[in-house]
């Protein structure tokens, strides 16, 4: 069965917009766990614009022998030092520039393997699971392997937008040939997500943040993460 883990950066985000406590993070948090949901990410950017650097400590002990806990995040010195100190079971690392509002890219793994390679490494001695971020491309996904990545997180939001799926078969496939486990994040949804599960020939753990929480304003939160657990099972 194909885990959902949910991002929770937009429930921060909102609490930031009026900077008090509402929604609470803390709050929020914990009752998506008791709803099911398999995990929780987040992605602390260096602005801090959403999931603030107390946050990360504070999830991590929500979580704590709950559910799994992935972190997102480019792997500055900063992030690095932060994630060392949390020790999630998975870290997510993206090529993204501090200036983006979103993972759009993945990376360019045959380009920057020594640099990936070595924080791998480092990530994996700590008993952290490393998964890289690449758009759907068999060469990315040899890369990945090449550095002794344990997953990687297939970019959908080419996917979510012409349903062309295809590519991300063909890494699945290809993926479970060399050993690799397979994530998926981006434009996620209620819509196009059956379809994109039905078709995987193998799916880890799904990632979904901004249309879970959009959904939830309609569904409500507990039923929004019932139907996903739903399309997953």
């Amino acid at each position: 069965m194909t885990k959902l883990s949910v991002n929770v950066n937009k429930i921060a985000t909102l609490r930031n917009a009026r900077g008090n406590n509402i929604p609470d993070l803390k709050f929020v948090t914990s009752s998506i766990i008791d709803f099911a949901a398999d995990g929780i990410t987040i992605h602390p950017r260096p602005d801090q614009r959403h999931i603030k650097e107390e946050d990360v400590f504070l999830i991590s002990q929500i979580v704590k022998n709950r559910v799994e806990f992935n972190i997102e995040g480019y792997p500055s010195k900063e992030f690095m030092n932060l994630v060392l100190k949390i020790k999630p079971d998975q870290i997510t690392l993206v090529p993204d520039k501090p200036e983006v509002l979103t993972s759009l890219h993945g990376w360019e793994t045959i380009e920057n393997k020594f640099f990936l390679k070595e924080i791998t490494e480092e990530l994996k001695s700590q008993g952290i699971r490393v998964s890289i971020f690449i758009h759907p491309d068999i060469k990315m996904l040899e890369g990945a392997a090449s550095i002794n990545a344990d997953r990687v997180e297939l970019f959908t939001g080419l996917y979510a937008h012409n349903n062309n799926i295809q590519e991300y078969i063909n890494c699945s496939q290809h993926a479970r040939k060399i050993g690799l486990g397979v994530n998926a994040g981006h434009d996620l949804s209620l819509d196009n997500l059956p379809f994109f599960v039905e078709n995987m020939p193998i799916l880890d753990e799904v990632s979904i943040g901004h249309a879970l929480i959009s959904e939830s304003l309609f569904l409500g939160l507990e039923e929004t993460i019932s139907r996903y657990k739903n399309i997953l099972k």
